[in-house]
């Protein structure tokens, strides 16, 4: 795995910047649709070379996904061509009839995003409103018959307390319950200091996740793993080596929550498209050498951590070789104090749109 594959296990494709929230922690400032985004004909090319490749599936993201107007024939394409389909939503353009439809879909999986067990807590986070569309949206799919669907949820200082209500929202539905991990990139860099968990929290969600195999964490958490047994799943950093990201545009990156010019390998426009870049561009073949454990090899965590999230490191200014800014043995914190918020790179791309402007567009 370290070393790299022919073609990613998954991949995870935003096809627009566009949406309807304007949630504080969007990786991507989401709001605005970005005029160059991939024409339906060049969106069904790259599926085309998905099924070529034998990639198993792709994450469909955005932005909200399901406000671009060929979402749904788009969807429908990938499975037409055996590439299967997981895509996140905030679940408020989900209606009874498209819970039908699908619900009558094979290989699509559905993930509904909340960051609050309560409207309380989530609205704050992720817009007036978002968590009765939210719930809105799960009743629909259980109602459809949809079968699993997934509830997703950013973890912050300020949801940890409700890791067992989230649990029992997803048990009442018969979901999945799915946790990630805050990342410093976008909207989320101005938010990342008062959101971040706590080290406390850290540890009681590392206890919490242990005890619960069968909630999904895709890998977010494998930082905790020093703090004793590791978490299921790939623990270690997958970036251009199993998972990377295709962009609205067609550009390529290496991990999913670094949307910045350094880890840009490419883009799918180009001659030889996403097979190319995949397999020879030279960022991507610089990730697949050995890392060096850097400030981290004299701590005894190290293999069972990998110096944690490389995201979480780039866009809080610390060194790729460093520690995790969330590092539970504390050499994180320590890093920054020693670096400054203020010396990290910029956030990545902004798509953000005026608050005015949403008002006028949820009403």
């Amino acid at each position: 795995m370290k070393s790299g594959l022919d073609a990613p296990i998954c991949l995870t494709w935003e096809i627009t910047y566009g949406c309807n929230l304007a949630c504080i922690h969007c990786l991507s400032s989401s709001g605005r649709r970005d005029p160059r985004e991939l024409t339906t004909a060049e969106a069904k090319a790259f599926v085309d070379e998905l099924r070529d490749l034998q990639v198993f599936y792709v994450n469909i993201g955005g932005g909200e996904p399901t406000i671009r107007p060929d979402f749904y024939e788009l969807i429908d394409y990938c499975v037409g061509q055996g590439v299967g389909v997981k895509f996140s939503t905030n679940g408020s353009t989900i209606t009874p009839e498209r819970a039908a439809h699908l619900a009558g879909t094979d290989y699509v999986d559905v993930q509904i995003s909340i960051d609050g067990a309560t409207a309380s807590t989530n609205d704050p986070i992720r817009g007036d409103g978002s968590y009765a569309a939210a719930r809105r949206a799960m009743d629909h799919l259980a109602a459809a018959g949809f079968g699993r669907f997934k509830i997703s949820v950013v973890m912050t200082r300020h949801n940890i307390a409700e890791l067992d209500a989230f649990e029992s929202i997803a048990a009442s539905y018969g979901a999945q319950l799915r946790l990630t991990r805050l990342r410093p990139s976008g909207r989320g860099a101005a938010t990342w200091s008062e959101l971040h968990p706590t080290q406390d929290q850290q540890v009681e969600l590392y206890r919490w996740l242990v005890t619960r195999p069968d909630v999904l964490t895709g890998d977010s958490f494998f930082h905790l793993s020093a703090l004793g047994d590791a978490l299921p799943g790939l623990n270690l950093c997958g970036a251009g080596r199993v998972v990377c990201l295709v962009d609205p545009v067609g550009d390529v990156y290496a991990c999913p929550f670094v949307l910045h010019d350094d880890f840009r390998a490419g883009t799918i426009r180009a001659p030889g498209g996403f097979t190319e870049v995949w397999r020879r561009s030279d960022l991507f073949v610089s990730l697949r050498q050995p890392a060096s454990a850097g400030a981290c090899a004299s701590c005894g965590s190290y293999d069972a951590c990998q110096g944690g999230c490389m995201a979480a490191k780039f866009f809080t200014g610390l060194p790729l070789d460093g520690p995790d800014p969330e590092c539970v043995k504390g050499y994180g914190e320590a890093a920054i104090a020693g670096v400054g918020l203020d010396q990290a790179p910029s956030a990545g791309p902004g798509h953000s749109v005026p608050v005015a402007m949403l008002r006028r567009r949820r009403g």
